[in-house]
């Protein structure tokens, strides 16, 4: 199925531009918003039990929701990260039970990886599991989980005899705990909580995939699935500080003309105009490589995040200076810009990560 484009822009307009600001300043994303993404048929929708759109489709449509509310986009990447986990290496028992509720909206899904002390290093978590009478023993701590504060279901992240393992678990299981963390830079309604497992007991038919596939299997294409989306809002972000910049040029008028018409102004345009145009172009070629299924897919998604991000940043950098002080000014517009494309620099892998996953690639090109 392809993506409604069309409807894509009015959903846009009319359910994530309204509540956008306001869902920045409040810190939370609101429930209403959950359903109407569930309607439009946004979650799972890479699945074949949702639209099954392409990998180029799913980036656009990454890109639509982050040019509003990059939380929104973060809210869909995570369910679908869940989903897909669920969906790819779960039992049947497990789809059955779950994929359509997350797709659904009817439940919130949290994707819980990183801890206090781990977070590039996948392979290096704390979390234990045990296996005591048929069922798992969970301790641990997690950190920095997007939409903890509010998920009915958690894919946590253990060690299970030194194998790694995914694990489904239900928020009202006991020994999980949540700590909401509050005050953050960007994505602010993305819901962020700390996880504490203190003797969390789960049937071991809880398990995702087999033990020892938790992060060279269920995490990695997770992640991977992750970082695409984060490029393509990253590209969603630095369309609207284009859009703000070039409508603040318009209108706003200085020595008796538009400030459009300042050279220094016009310069400040063009770069926005080719930091937005060229993390689009890298993105797009990411897609066409995942829906080709290209051996260096992975590689173009890594790329597409780096360049995304960075571009995204200083795009709505320059879309602030464009503002002047209007820019610096209240919660929301330009600036929420600015604070949520500095968290896309951080979350999928830094920037630094990227460029270290990149070297390798790029010296195996220069040889040839």
């Amino acid at each position: 199925m392809s993506l409604d484009r069309e409807q894509l822009v009015e959903f846009g307009r009319s359910v994530l531009a309204p509540s956008a600001d306001s869902t920045d300043r409040e810190e939370s994303f609101p429930p209403s918003v959950i359903t109407e993404l569930a309607k439009a048929g946004y979650i799972g929708s890479t699945l074949p039990d949702g639209q099954r759109l392409s990998m180029a489709d799913y980036g656009e449509l990454s890109e639509e929701i982050g040019r509003h509310c990059g939380s929104a986009r973060n809210f869909v990447a995570v369910a679908d990260m869940v989903a897909g986990s669920i969906a790819r290496w779960g039992t049947k028992d497990q789809r059955d039970t779950w994929l359509a509720r997350i797709i659904n909206g009817e439940i919130v899904a949290a994707f819980a990886l990183t801890e206090p002390n781990v977070g590039s290093d996948a392979a290096a978590i704390e979390t234990t599991a045990e296996v005591r009478a048929g069922q798992l023993t969970l301790n641990g701590a997690k950190q920095w989980i997007s939409f903890a504060e509010v998920a009915d279901l958690f894919l946590v992240f253990a060690n299970l005899d030194g194998n790694p393992v995914a694990v489904l678990i239900e928020r009202d299981r006991p020994g999980l705990t949540i700590e909401p963390i509050r005050d953050l830079l960007g994505l602010r309604g993305s819901n962020l909580a700390a996880v504490t497992l203190t003797d969390c007991v789960v049937p071991d038919h809880h398990i995702v995939g087999r033990p020892g596939f938790g992060i060279t299997m269920v995490a990695s294409t997770a992640l991977d699935l992750g970082r695409y989306s984060t490029a393509w809002g990253s590209a969603g972000i630095a369309r609207a500080a284009l859009e703000a910049a070039t409508q603040r040029a318009a209108t706003r008028h200085q020595q008796g003309t538009a400030i459009k018409d300042h050279q220094l102004v016009r310069g400040l345009l063009t770069d926005i105009l080719a930091d937005a145009e060229t993390a689009r172009l890298v993105c797009q070629e990411a897609g066409r490589a995942r829906d080709a299924k290209e051996p260096d897919a992975l590689n173009a998604t890594l790329l597409a995040k780096l360049v995304a991000s960075r571009n995204a940043f200083r795009a709505a950098s320059n879309a602030v200076q464009v503002h002047g002080a209007a820019g610096i000014a209240g919660a929301g517009g330009v600036a929420r810009h600015l604070r949520d494309a500095k968290v896309m620099e951080i979350i999928e892998g830094t920037t630094q990560i990227q460029q270290h996953l990149l070297a390798d690639h790029a010296i195996r090109l220069g040889r040839h």
